[in-house]
């Protein structure tokens, strides 16, 4: 059954007598060649091991196991669990993992030192801690490709002084090196979602700015950005910390405002902050 097919797909939910779940963010991808060209982005070959969070149906899967991938399909919906079991039969490379994955362990699910991909087109609701867990988790991932709600993806590739440039933006360029593979219409999901979306590719990065361990720098964004009109000097001291000593260690001026930083600077701040709270009493 070729599982990117609207008829097939509405004959197979009605089949299980399944009714879509909004909240689970269950919008289905009925078009091929999307599919294909997302497993294409990902430079799938056979034997090449494959997280794939959010299955639904199996229609991605599907695909990537065409390709010859070695899938683990983590789907939270216990009612999508037997459908995937049925539309992914003759597949035996590919196993089916019932849970959350916010909450899995997903470095007990891989094999051990084996480098993997993410592939995905991930539920809207969870994808900013999803995106988190996957870079701090300290997985072997060699990419990720996923398909997420465009506005999202417009924020993790957005650059300084731009109004979607924010935490999110820093904090996962900290991790990984984002680029746009492809726009997608809401025309190809059923049911239709209200919001178009984007493929984006996501390459670990080896870090190649100084920065302070992941929560100080995490907290340094997120003071920076917690008030966007705020300048750096007042955002910092809004959260009570030693503002001038912080900017004058990390070279930066207080009077511009987070949103104006490159990921460098945010290295160089987060490295002050870290010297500053070190040498606070307790």
């Amino acid at each position: 059954m070729k599982l990117s097919n609207m008829t097939a797909v509405r004959q197979l939910l009605a089949s299980h007598g399944f009714r879509i779940k909004q909240g689970l963010g269950q919008n289905f991808l009925v078009d091929h060649n999307i599919l294909q060209n997302i497993v294409k982005a990902a430079g799938v070959n056979p034997g090449d091991l494959v997280l794939e969070i959010g299955p639904g149906i199996g229609a991605l899967t599907q695909v990537l196991a065409q390709a010859g991938a070695r899938v683990i399909a983590v789907e939270i919906d216990s009612a999508l669990i037997d459908i995937l079991r049925e539309t992914m039969a003759e597949y035996p490379q590919v196993q089916v993992v019932a849970g959350d994955a916010l909450r899995l362990n997903f470095a007990q699910l891989l094999p051990a030192d084996t480098p993997c991909r993410v592939v995905a087109n991930l539920p809207y609701y969870i994808t900013s801690p999803l995106l988190m867990k996957l870079c701090q988790d300290q997985l072997p991932l060699t990419l990720a490709v996923v398909m997420i709600q465009r506005e999202v993806a417009e924020r993790i590739l957005a650059t300084p002084g731009s109004k979607e440039y924010g935490a999110l933006s820093v904090t996962l360029a900290y991790y990984v090196h984002a680029e746009m593979v492809s726009t997608v219409s809401r025309r190809v999901f059923f049911p239709q979602p209200n919001v178009d979306s984007a493929v984006i590719r996501l390459t670990p990065r080896p870090f190649p700015y100084p920065a302070a361990n992941t929560e100080i720098f995490t907290a340094a964004v997120r003071a920076a950005f917690a008030q966007r009109r705020k300048t750096l000097r007042n955002s910092l001291r809004a959260v009570g910390y030693d503002a001038d000593a912080i900017l004058f260690a990390a070279g930066i001026d207080g009077g511009r405002r987070g949103e104006t930083l490159n990921l460098q600077e945010f290295g160089q701040l987060s490295l002050a902050l870290a010297n500053h709270i070190s040498e606070t009493p307790s």
